[in-house]
């Protein structure tokens, strides 16, 4: 299957500057946090049609122009969710620098100290928001593997900008920048991670056929000759 390629330059762009006049005023989305949104609902463990998930991006439904303009800009959300959609499938060394996930960050990182820029912030409150359309699910994943739990865990710290102790009564220990750096410098495997559990678990398996249980004065299957019931059935009844 052709896949589209990741929007250009221009076009996310123009993408970015829709979602600050017509996205962000009304509570949607800004693009870092789009793609946080879309990159969840590539790893989601249930599919989420376009129309359930695209209200969410706007916060209220815009008024476009025509069904044309209309038309161009759910192109460029589904082409967008098609990148994070092959995002998923590299990990943290052979991720192509076109589908590497949308953070802002400052231009020299190793010159900035600053703990109180909240770098990843955005990126994932967009990816919590697309968890809870199919919370249950995610929900069986967590209790099932702790290792995800450690996983949301980092991008919660991200979010909230703390990390919660044992005690969770009392307030978390503030994430430096350093820390959340690392935290992104992380994502490309941590999604890529969750992306194969998906595959592994959304994979169907051949059920196990266990041959049917002779009757007990039936002829044993192993061709002695004998009842089952003398022969290989005996062992049950011992």
């Amino acid at each position: 299957m052709k896949v589209a390629p990741p929007l250009n330059d221009d076009q996310i762009e123009r993408l970015s500057e829709l979602l600050d006049t017509r996205a962000v005023p009304f509570k949607g989305f800004n693009l870092e946090a789009l793609d946080g949104y879309l990159t969840a609902l590539a790893l989601s463990p249930e599919a989420v049609p376009f129309e359930e998930w695209e209200p969410a991006v706007w916060g209220k439904p815009p008024r476009w122009a025509d069904e044309d303009e209309a038309r161009d800009i759910r192109a460029l959300l589904a082409t967008h969710a098609a990148t994070a959609e092959q995002r998923v499938r590299y990990g943290d060394e052979d991720l192509p620098d076109a589908l590497a996930p949308l953070l802002w960050l400052p231009e020299n990182l190793d010159e900035h100290d600053d703990d109180e820029l909240d770098v990843g912030r955005d990126w994932a409150m967009g990816f919590f928001t697309a968890v809870e359309l199919r919370e249950p699910a995610w929900e069986g994943w967590l209790n099932d593997n702790e290792w995800i739990e450690e996983i949301f865990d980092l991008l919660d710290r991200l979010a909230s900008g703390e990390v919660v102790g044992e005690d969770p009564t009392q307030p978390g220990e503030p994430v430096t920048y350093k820390q959340r750096l690392e935290i992104i410098a992380s994502l490309p495997g941590m999604l890529n991670d969750l992306h194969h559990h998906r595959i592994e678990a959304l994979t169907p398996r051949e059920p196990i056929r266990r041959e049917a249980t002779p009757e007990r004065n039936e002829p044993c299957p192993c061709g002695s000759g004998k009842k089952y019931k003398k022969c290989c059935g005996a062992t049950g009844n011992v």
